[in-house]
């Protein structure tokens, strides 16, 4: 695998079927070095900071094969960033990635946490108010990543995958299906709850299995 591009985004508006919001999903290929920090890339715009950001979803990653998958879809060519992805990878299918797998490219090394769920934000980047839906069914949602070692990043450099050697494996694309599912069970909770899932799900499990067990 390898970097194919690195992107990044400056704040904008954006007109949902709800609100006029600012965003960074509008992200632009670069081709100098990028500093990646435990919050994320020097110079990238987070504007919703409720639902994106923060340390354990610091880099959103979307991988190539996913992008051919989607091209073929809408019939048409799909530029890096267009999912408003930091890094765009070759080889890389986020879907059969496990949380806590680790990529390492350069002195970089990022860990996966997490399955991006789409929002009427990517439907109006898409210009398709449908396309939340079309998101869900099509299950490539790439991954969030938290920072374990920063680093500077660039175009072309090598990835390496490092799997996660912890006992619960809990794949990117189990979590995004199961994130529709809202029937789940004492046994389903504590299993999340023992993977290196991202601070946003693990707080809502835990309320969950609270709410559940009456702990």
């Amino acid at each position: 695998m390898e970097i194919i591009s690195v992107n990044l985004g400056r704040a904008q508006r954006i007109e949902t079927a709800k609100s006029v919001d600012l965003t960074g999903i509008y992200k632009m290929p670069t081709t100098a070095s990028v500093r990646v920090t435990t919050l994320g890339l020097e110079g990238d715009a987070v504007c919703d900071t409720k639902h994106h950001g923060g340390v354990d979803q610091a880099v959103y990653v979307y991988g190539v094969p996913d992008y051919a998958w989607w091209s073929a879809e809408l019939g048409r060519e799909l530029s890096p960033g267009t999912f408003g992805e930091n890094l765009t990878v070759g080889g890389l299918e986020s879907a059969a990635l496990p949380v806590g797998d680790r990529l390492h490219a350069g002195e970089t090394i990022l860990e996966v946490t997490a399955a991006r769920i789409p929002c009427a934000t990517l439907a109006a980047r898409m210009g398709d108010p449908q396309f939340v839906k079309r998101f869900r069914h099509a299950k490539r949602p790439g991954v969030y990543c938290r920072v374990i070692r920063e680093g500077n990043l660039c175009v072309g450099e090598p990835v390496q995958h490092e799997p996660y050697s912890g006992q619960v494996i809990i794949t990117v694309g189990e979590m995004f299906r199961d994130f529709y599912d809202r029937d789940w069970d004492e046994a389903r909770l504590r299993r999340y709850l023992l993977a290196p899932i991202a601070i946003r799900d693990r707080e809502e499990r835990a309320r969950e299995l609270a709410q559940l067990t009456g702990g």
